[in-house]
C-alpha cells in the first residue's frame, strides 16, 4: 500500500512509517481490503491529513473510530461524504453550533470545509471493516495517532485542542497545556449529550476568541 499523504505530513512522520508496528499494520490494512469491505476508502485513509498539511494546523479535534456504514467514512472524524444522512453524534455537533453560534444546520455533513480552514479531524483509529466497530483496533493505528498528536504537541503552538469524551481525554494526554489550548467536555453521542455532558461547551466560540486572541483566522464553522 502506498502511502498518499501530504508531504509536510510525510516529513513529519517519516520516523513512523519505518518502524516494524507500522509495517505490520500496513501489511494487516492490505489484508483487510483485499478480503473484506473496509472503510473509508483506500485513498480516503489518509484524507485528513491532505486536507490539513502540517503547517496549516490550528484545531485539533481527536474521534475514535470511522463509521463503518456503506459510503458514511470518509477519513475525517465525524465527517460523512455528501448527500449521506448525519449520524447522530454529527446532529448534535450541529445542534450545538446552531445554539453557540446561530449558524443554520449544513446541508452536508461533509466537513472537509473545516479541515481545509486548518481543523485537524484525527480518528485514533484510520480504518473500519464494513459492520465491525472497533474491527481495527490495536493494530497499530493507534500508535500512529499518538505520535501525531505528540508531534503537533511538540513542534508547534498555539493549536487548540477539542477532546470530547472520556476516550478523546486520554488520547489527549500527551499535550502540552502550557502551550496550546485544550477545551474538553462529553461527547456528542446522544448517551452523552441528553445526559447534559455536550450541550452547552461552546467549543466552537471558544477557540474562535483563542484563535482571534493569537492573531489568527477564526474557523468559519
Amino acid at each position: 500500500m502506498n502511502i498518499h499523504i501530504d508531504p509536510t505530513w510525510k516529513t513529519v512522520l517519516s520516523e513512523e512509517f519505518t518502524k516494524p508496528y507500522f509495517e505490520n499494520l500496513i501489511g494487516f490494512v492490505k489484508e483487510e481490503y483485499a478480503a473484506n469491505t473496509c472503510y473509508p476508502p483506500g485513498p480516503e485513509i489518509f484524507a485528513a491529513f491532505n486536507h490539513c498539511p502540517f503547517d496549516q494546523v490550528k484545531v485539533v479535534i481527536i474521534g475514535q473510530d470511522p463509521y463503518h456504514g456503506p459510503k458514511q467514512a470518509n477519513g475525517l472524524c465525524f465527517s460523512v461524504h455528501d448527500g449521506i444522512p448525519f449520524p447522530p453524534s454529527l446532529v448534535n455537533i450541529f445542534r450545538e453550533i446552531h445554539t453557540d453560534l446561530g449558524k443554520d444546520i449544513p446541508l452536508t455533513g461533509n466537513l472537509e470545509r473545516w479541515a481545509d480552514q486548518g481543523v485537524l479531524l484525527l480518528n485514533a483509529t484510520l480504518t473500519v471493516r464494513k459492520g465491525e466497530a472497533g474491527s481495527h483496533q490495536n493494530r497499530g493505528w493507534e500508535i500512529f495517532t499518538d505520535a501525531v498528536i505528540k508531534k503537533i504537541s511538540d513542534q508547534k503552538k498555539d493549536i487548540v485542542f477539542l477532546l470530547w469524551g472520556g476516550f478523546a481525554k486520554k488520547k489527549g494526554a500527551s499535550i502540552n497545556r502550557q502551550v496550546h489550548e485544550v477545551l474538553e467536555s462529553g461527547h456528542p453521542s446522544p448517551l452523552s449529550a441528553n445526559k447534559g455532558h455536550w450541550f452547552g461547551n461552546k467549543h466552537f466560540s471558544q477557540t474562535n476568541v483563542f484563535l482571534k486572541a493569537k492573531g489568527l483566522p477564526e474557523v468559519n464553522w
